[in-house]
C-alpha cells in the first residue's frame, strides 16, 4: 500500500471540507493538526478550493492536503499542480483514476457495489472511497463486501458522525473514515478554529472508543492467584488476577479500543511506544498489546473491542 494512504489508516478520520474563501484555509488546518487529525480532503465544490490547497500545502507541510469531489480531468490536474497529495472522487471516473496513477498520485474513486470494487482492482487498487456509506447499506454492506474482496481497503463516507463513527472504525476492512461533522460550516465560515479542533479531538476519542476493560492484579504465584481469585482468573469481570508477576510493578490496567493498530500509531504520536514482543494476534489482526508505560505501578494494556 502507498505510504501516504498508510498514513491516513493510522490517523484514521479524512476530514471533508468545503471552502469557500481560501483566506481561512491555513487557519482550518491548523486547528485540524492541533486537534489530531493532520489530513484535509478540500473538495472541489467552490471556486476557492483550487487555491485553499495551495496555501495548506505551502504553509502546513505536516498536513496530508488532498482534493475531494474531483470529476475530471482537468480538476485533478489543477489539484495536483496546487500541491494535493491525493485524489478522492464520489464516482469512479476511469479517465480521473488513470490519470493520476501516471502520476504517482494516490487516487480514492467512490463506490458502493461488487462492480466498483471489481473495478478498482483492475485498476491495480487497493483503497476505494464507500460513497456514499450510509445510503449503500453502512457496515452490513461494508461486510458483505468484505468476504468477496478481502485484500480491499476502504474509506466509508457520507452519514457517519461521532455517534456511529466507532461501528465502522471496528471493520478490518475500513481503513480511515471521512466526514464533515467535525468541520461544521458555520464554525469554519466563523473561524471559530478552536471549536473545530475540540470537535477534532472528540472525533478522535470516538474513533478510538476508548474505554475501562479491566484491572490487572500480579499475583505472587499461581497458589496465591487462586486464593485471591478462587477458581477463576477472573474474580468477576473488572478484576483480572494473574498466575504469575508479569508488566507493571503492580499489574496493568487494559484499555479497550476499535482498533489496536490504529491505536498504537495514536500513543506513537504522543510519544509513547508500544511492546512488540507483547503482541497478540488473531486471523492476522492484532488484538492486544502493551504500551511502554506505567502508571502508578500498572502497566498499559491495549485490547480489541
Amino acid at each position: 500500500m502507498d505510504t501516504l494512504l498508510q498514513r491516513v489508516g493510522e490517523i484514521g478520520l479524512v476530514p471533508v471540507i468545503r471552502l469557500d474563501s481560501a483566506e481561512r484555509a491555513v487557519g482550518l488546518g491548523r486547528a485540524l493538526a492541533r486537534g489530531g487529525i493532520p489530513v484535509a480532503e478540500v473538495t472541489f465544490r467552490t471556486a476557492a478550493a483550487e487555491a485553499s490547497i495551495e496555501a495548506m500545502s505551502a504553509e502546513l507541510p505536516e498536513l496530508l492536503v488532498g482534493a475531494g469531489t474531483v470529476l475530471t480531468v482537468d480538476q485533478a490536474a489543477r489539484a495536483i499542480q496546487a500541491g494535493a497529495r491525493f485524489i478522492v472522487s464520489p464516482c469512479f471516473g476511469d479517465a480521473v483514476v488513470d490519470y493520476c496513477l501516471e502520476r504517482g498520485v494516490p487516487v480514492l474513486p467512490g463506490v458502493m457495489n461488487p462492480d466498483g470494487v471489481a473495478r478498482g482492482l483492475a485498476k491495480g487498487l487497493e483503497v476505494l472511497k464507500f460513497f456514499p456509506a450510509g445510503a449503500a447499506g453502512g457496515t452490513t454492506m461494508l461486510d458483505a463486501l468484505a468476504g468477496p474482496f478481502g485484500s480491499v481497503k476502504f474509506i466509508p463516507t457520507g452519514g457517519i458522525d461521532a455517534g456511529n463513527v466507532g461501528a465502522y472504525a471496528r471493520r478490518a476492512s475500513v481503513l480511515a473514515i471521512g466526514g464533515s461533522w467535525m468541520v461544521p460550516p458555520d464554525r469554519v465560515e466563523a473561524g471559530d478554529w478552536a471549536g473545530v479542533e475540540a470537535l477534532c479531538r472528540e472525533a478522535v476519542f470516538a474513533l478510538h472508543g476508548f474505554a475501562f476493560a479491566h484491572l490487572g492484579i500480579n499475583g505472587p504465584d499461581e497458589g496465591g492467584c487462586r486464593e485471591l481469585a478462587g477458581s477463576s482468573i477472573f474474580a468477576g469481570e473488572m478484576i483480572e488476577i494473574t498466575r504469575q508477576p508479569f508488566l507493571g510493578a503492580k499489574g496493568h490496567l487494559a484499555i479497550r479500543c476499535n482498533q489496536v493498530e490504529r491505536a498504537v500509531a495514536y500513543f506513537q504520536g504522543l510519544g509513547i511506544a508500544a511492546r512488540p514482543e507483547t503482541a497478540k494476534r488473531e486471523k492476522g489482526r492484532l488484538k492486544a498489546i502493551y504500551l511502554d508505560l506505567e502508571l502508578g505501578g500498572f502497566a498499559v494494556h491495549l485490547l480489541m473491542n
